[in-house]
């Protein structure tokens, strides 16, 4: 049985050592909870390791890889969502290897960028699943990397084996990008930096001092689902209960289930889900729901709405969930994930701005009634770093309520990229020596502080300028998904191409429309009017080309955000040709 609280968690170099740890001192208490659904509707089969189990699976598969690669070589990880996911990296970080976290090759949609990232990470070896064998054996062909089957190494092989004792500034593993920019890049993240940022994360949001559950559904490959599923619960001794991401997208009531069997739960979730449960969950699936023991919920890896906070608390009031636990927050790869937290238990932050001051670098408040202006939210203040707002072209330091560029520095900041020269990202010193001494990341996005929090208003990259005017391609987004029932929320992209008098750009919007659309009882050029007359009418914005798209068209990253860049990209090689679409001449 689990004892109602674990001791203190040591300070530990590397998470390996926290397995050996929790394994001597509790050896029967969980450790990871992995809950499957073999029917449409199963409530849910939990698959649990204690912390003696771990680490008896963990020495195993860190031996037969020790076996297979040298140290300092890549592990890519190509296992399902599960407890062998896990195991295997905290097996390749014990036997002084590189984690590359990934995924199996039928991932849908996924798959090219899958194989760029084994081109640019040139694993000596791959760890997967016996269900999944077959497809990898496939996707990497007789000539790739060894394949070591995860659940198919007996335990009896890691019995003589010696864990290594690595750097704690060595590389643990390489966290890919999501691509929303660009091309991914592989973030080294070393031992030192995972831990680091498991505890500022524990920290912010209170498991640092009581007795939480990490609960979760994001990809284990994604940064966020890493850290707070792995290795945050890693780090604190704590119970970790995971599922599988399309688990949760097939029924999202699942994920809420989970938290009510969970009390005290931390989990995470990007801003569409929120609005996802919203959408789906029935009255008739609410009954039995009890969330008034959540400690947290996290809000990050895409703006985060204040109006969607505030429908999902609306939804789910009656089952006692308190406002208090959304928490805004703010991170990225490059810093291993987490930056920037609001607290469990504090309300809600929200700034209404200035449209046409925004525009100009100025965050002024405006009346919050006011329909043209922006409403932002609070992601709260550092969490054990420092952040500073940057002029991203002279790199002087701006002062609050003024919009730059996004500057971070702690221990949580990632070594560089690999095979790339990342100076410039991760090397970036201020113009004057106000913002304090040393190197600073460079995160490329967008934001300012006020009152003490953290404002994030868009990608640098993303920033669509017409006649000299800045406007955020989320806000232009926030205003389409808003002008008309029928566009998909979170499922569309703003963008700007060439073209514009003057030699100037010219804003496209590509949106998906509602899965309960049926696109043949539509009036398209009556949605498409609604779309660019709201645009105009906020933003005077005039909206060269909106096409409309039928669900699943529009990519995304593997982390679940909306491409920006690869939309675009396709919009210019001419992939929504055959779509409905009303281009600036053709709008009553």
């Amino acid at each position: 049985m689990d004892s109602r609280r674990p001791p203190l968690a040591p300070v530990c170099a590397t998470l390996p050592e926290y397995v050996r740890h929790w394994a001597a001192s509790t050896p029967e208490r969980r450790a990871f909870s992995f809950v499957e659904h073999p029917a449409p509707h199963s409530r849910g089969v939990h698959r649990t390791l204690t912390w003696r189990r771990l680490d008896v699976r963990v020495r195993a598969l860190a031996a037969r890889l020790a076996g297979q690669a040298a140290p300092g070589d890549r592990v890519a990880l190509l296992c399902p969502q599960g407890t062998e996911y896990v195991t295997a990296f905290l097996a390749a970080l014990a036997a002084g290897l590189v984690a590359v976290p990934l995924y199996p090759p039928g991932l849908p949609g996924h798959a090219d960028r899958l194989a760029g990232v084994l081109a640019d990470a040139c694993p000596s070896a791959v760890v997967t699943t016996s269900g999944a064998r077959e497809e990898v054996r496939e996707f990497i062909g007789a000539d790739g990397p060894r394949i070591v089957v995860a659940d198919e190494v007996p335990d009896d092989e890691g019995r003589d084996w010696l864990p290594v004792a690595p750097d704690p500034g060595a590389t643990a593993y390489l966290q890919y990008t999501s691509g929303s920019t660009r091309a991914p890049a592989g973030v080294e993240i070393s031992h030192g930096n995972v831990v680091a940022n498991a505890r500022q994360a524990l920290s912010a949001y209170g498991a640092d001092t009581r007795p939480v559950t990490c609960v979760g559904w994001l990809p284990l490959y994604h940064d966020m689902g890493l850290v707070l599923s792995v290795a945050a619960p890693v780090v604190c001794g704590r119970l970790s209960a995971l599922m599988d991401p399309a688990a949760f997208l097939h029924e999202p009531v699942r994920w809420l289930r989970l938290l009510t069997a969970h009390p005290n739960a931390i989990s995470a979730a990007p801003n569409f889900a929120y609005d996802y449960c919203v959408a789906t969950v029935t009255d008739e699936q609410k009954e039995g729901l009890r969330l008034d023991g959540v400690t947290a919920l996290i809000n990050g890896s895409e703006p985060v709405r204040p109006g969607t906070a505030d429908r999902f608390h609306a939804a789910f009031a009656a089952q006692g969930l308190a406002p208090e636990t959304h928490c805004p927050s703010y991170g990225l790869a490059e810093a291993t994930v987490f930056v920037c937290a609001a607290r469990p238990g504090e309300p809600l932050r929200r700034f209404a701005l200035d449209r046409d001051a925004l525009a100009a670098g100025k965050a002024l408040p405006a009346r919050p009634d006011d329909p043209s202006a922006v409403l932002l939210a609070g992601c709260g203040s550092p969490a054990d770093q420092r952040v500073r707002i940057a002029d991203p072209v002279t790199r002087a330091l701006l002062s609050e309520g003024e919009v730059g560029e996004i500057w971070v520095q702690g221990p949580n900041v990632g070594r560089g990229y690999w095979n790339r020269d990342a100076q410039d990202v991760f090397g970036a010193e201020f113009a004057d020596s106000a913002a304090g001494p040393g190197r600073w990341l460079r995160t490329g996005d967008l934001g300012t502080v006020l009152e003490g929090q953290l404002v994030v208003t868009g990608r640098l990259k993303d920033l669509i300028i017409v006649d000299g005017r800045n406007h955020y391609p989320q806000d232009v987004e926030a205003t389409a998904q808003e002008a008309h029932e029928v566009v998909r929320r979170d499922r569309l992209a703003a963008f700007a191409v060439p073209g514009g008098p003057d030699g100037g750009e010219r804003v496209v919007v590509v949106a998906e429309h509602a899965r309960t659309a049926r696109l043949a009882e539509l009036d398209v050029p009556g949605v498409l009017r609604a779309v660019r007359g709201a645009v105009s009418a906020r933003h005077g914005l005039r909206l060269a080309d909106v096409v409309l798209v039928p669900p699943g068209t529009v990519p995304r990253t593997s982390s679940g955000k909306v491409s920006r860049s690869l939309t675009r990209a396709r919009y210019l090689e001419g992939a929504y040709g055959g779509q409905v679409r009303v281009a600036a001449g053709a709008a009553g």
